[in-house]
């Protein structure tokens, strides 16, 4: 079963947005990170591809895909603080907000996906549901009761507390890093172009994984498979199936989706540093 909803969804708004106040701030953010990554049209090498790529996999592989969402958020596995701590840190190099808020935001939309309580619905189009939200949307998770409804194991957790708090450092410390090894370009590679990667691999499982692609699973929202944006998220858009089984470990069902964070999964486990491994099997939605 395929689902297209054809090019007049990328803009139709078929449920109106609740806030139309444009964010500024956050407007203003994600402006400049375009603007500063336009250099990479002009400064290739072989050295700065190396660190886009291996950055995105450290970062929006271990950091956003296994730790903030299938480690944090559904509790798809378990695994020694250490490790938790450390792919929580990697994951606030992806710039997509702290990750207490990011978790929550991710438990608030699985708990009311595409009704008017998601926060980034396709049903109000393919680029609020992209990055319309982050602009003009209302973030619940930035509301301390809902946060307290949907992480309290997060809030108790003093150092997932102290990561979300210090949020901004990893990724300010990479900089100088970077510059030593590579000069400026590879700042722009390996820090600006690799967020800009990332937010947008981030935001097509929000959008084009909601709108194209097949759904081997009858789900009560519009969620796909799209071998595209799994491809781009090392994973994640596999989301049919993740919204079929959102405690699995495993996204890509089927030996033709390739899963590159559940094989790290995999590994892990392993070395013994996963445990309590998910699998299909079970339709609760991970919300505390």
């Amino acid at each position: 079963m395929r689902t297209n909803f054809g090019f007049q969804h990328l803009t139709k708004s078929l449920d109106p947005p609740r806030d139309m106040s444009i964010k500024w701030q956050n407007a203003a953010f994600i402006t400049a990170f375009h603007l500063l990554a336009i250099p990479v049209f002009f400064t290739f090498s072989w050295q700065n591809v190396f660190a886009l790529v291996i950055g995105n996999w450290i970062v929006g592989g271990l950091g956003v895909g296994i730790g903030w969402h299938r480690l944090l958020t559904h509790r798809s596995f378990s695994a020694p603080k250490w490790l938790e701590y450390a792919l929580t840190i990697l994951g606030t190099m992806s710039v997509q907000d702290r990750p207490d808020i990011w978790v929550a935001t991710h438990r608030i939309h699985h708990a009311f996906a595409e009704t008017e309580k998601d926060p980034h619905s396709t049903r109000s189009g393919f680029l609020w549901a992209h990055i319309g939200w982050i602009v003009w949307g209302v973030k619940d998770g930035n509301d301390m009761v809902k946060l307290k409804r949907y992480i309290p194991d997060l809030l108790q957790d003093k150092g997932q507390v102290l990561i979300s708090r210090f949020s901004l450092v990893p990724v300010m410390i990479s900089v100088p890093i970077l510059f030593l090894i590579g000069g400026w370009t590879m700042v722009v590679w390996g820090v600006v172009a690799r967020v800009v990667v990332g937010w947008h691999s981030t935001w097509l499982v929000n959008s084009l994984s909601h709108l194209y692609g097949k759904r081997p699973h009858a789900t009560n929202d519009l969620s796909t498979n799209n071998w595209f944006v799994a491809l781009l998220s090392l994973g994640e858009g596999w989301h049919n199936n993740h919204h079929a089984f959102p405690t699995s470990a495993r996204h890509g069902m089927n030996l033709y989706e390739f899963d590159m964070n559940w094989i790290t999964i995999r590994i892990f486990r392993s070395l013994g540093w996963a445990t309590r491994v998910r699998l299909p099997g079970e339709r609760r939605v991970s919300v505390n």
